[in-house]
């Protein structure tokens, strides 16, 4: 399995700030970035996206990508998420006013988007990819995923704040070979965190607490300007377990 990330590592450019990851060229999880990290040719690849909430630095691509793809693949683009942000994003985006119904075009006997709907913790296969959403504690419902394929299984968070089923999925998979969790806020930030429900390295650190095992724990969805003294509160945690995500890298789980 690979994945590589298009964007949400918090890095200095734009589309850093925007999440996106492809899974094995053919699955994107979110959006925020698709079309930015990918030339057109790469995009119409894409058979599928799987999206962890409705919130634009998760989202903010897909008009454009769709757009980019219309009228170039045989079939419609999926986009499998939650009963809410499948509402959120029917009502807000693609409804004829801020852009196009997709849809409903060409024609709605043959649409260019398919939307799926996902329930907590019901495994849906996705070109040839289980993947699982848990709920995790967000201002929106938000899931994070397990993602496998053959003997390998990475969780990815999504934004969360503290969260409890999460840790226990992990502590559950037999085969997993790492966890990708968001660290949004430095301390000093704490109150910000815990209203908006992000984490901080302190709070990572209880987070970290409740994993079983040992395995490389990635962060990701850093805000730009507090990268600098995450890294240095992180660093100070003494886990050596513990890196960042790097954009446009691809992890290979095997």
């Amino acid at each position: 399995m690979r994945i590589r990330v298009l964007g949400g590592d918090g890095g200095e450019s734009l589309h850093s700030r925007m999440t996106c990851l492809l899974v094995n060229e053919t699955v994107a999880l979110d959006a925020g970035s698709l079309t930015q990290g990918l030339s057109i040719q790469e995009q119409r690849q894409v058979r599928s996206i799987v999206l962890t909430h409705s919130h634009m630095d998760h989202t903010n691509s897909l008009p454009f990508f769709i757009e980019n793809v219309f009228g170039q693949t045989n079939r419609p683009v999926e986009i499998h998420a939650s009963a809410a942000t499948i509402y959120a994003i029917r009502k807000y985006l693609f409804n004829n006013e801020v852009w196009p119904d997709f849809s409903r075009l060409p024609n709605h006997l043959l649409p260019s988007v398919r939307f799926e709907e996902l329930a907590t913790e019901v495994t849906k296969v996705i070109e040839g990819v289980r993947f699982t959403p848990i709920a995790v504690d967000h201002v929106v419902p938000t899931f994070g995923f397990l993602i496998e394929q053959g003997d390998s299984a990475v969780l990815w968070s999504s934004d969360t704040g503290p969260t409890q089923r999460f840790w226990e999925v992990a502590n559950e998979t037999p085969h997993l070979k790492a966890v990708f969790i968001e660290t949004s806020f430095d301390n000093s930030m704490q109150r910000v965190a815990d209203i908006s429900k992000h984490l901080t390295p302190q709070t990572l650190a209880s987070e970290l607490a409740k994993l079983e095992r040992q395995v490389p724990i990635y962060l990701h969805h850093l805000k730009p300007p507090y990268v600098e003294q995450i890294r240095q509160e992180v660093a100070s945690l003494g886990r050596p377990e513990v890196g960042f995500v790097e954009q446009g890298r691809t992890y290979e789980f095997g």
